[in-house]
């Protein structure tokens, strides 16, 4: 099974990768976006580490369970040959209804078949009131003709 685009990236399929990581990570299912990953990635994430597909579903779960109205976008910062980096920002409100919005980079590199291997991230974040929030569109896809991140100053 191969996950296209494939390394090595140029700058269309670098930015063809980040849209569609954009897109799954939207859907919100966790099952559906770990199998981006290989059976075996790494990840760190703020000062979480773990290894393979399953910690990657769970850590998704466990994501998308206190992060609720998610809405993302992704930006291609970089890349050559069988690696990535990207810088983010996303938006969320917790259980009790405070607005976040969240600002990040990571550093993805990807096995021949497309599937990402590593993946490095580094996220701050801030509360925000709910009328300071950029994100609007319904959940799910952003869709092409909404603003990215360099039209918010992002």
């Amino acid at each position: 099974m191969t996950r296209p685009p494939l390394p090595p990236f140029d700058e269309a399929s670098a930015r063809e990768k980040v849209r569609l990581a954009e897109d799954g990570w939207n859907s919100r299912d966790p099952a559906r976006v770990a199998q981006a990953y290989t059976v075996d990635s790494r990840w760190r994430n703020r000062a979480e580490f773990f290894t393979g597909r399953d910690q990657v579903e769970a850590f998704l779960r466990r994501k998308w369970d206190r992060e609720l109205n998610y809405r993302l976008i992704k930006d291609l910062w970089a890349f050559g040959g069988n690696r990535i980096a990207v810088r983010y920002a996303y938006e969320y409100h917790n259980d009790s209804g405070q607005w976040f919005r969240a600002y990040g980079n990571e550093n993805w590199e990807f096995a021949a078949d497309g599937l990402m291997h590593v993946r490095h991230c580094s996220i701050n974040e801030h509360p925000i009131r709910e009328e300071d929030r950029r994100f609007h569109w319904p959940l799910g896809r952003r869709p092409d003709d909404h603003p990215d991140l360099e039209h918010f100053g992002f």
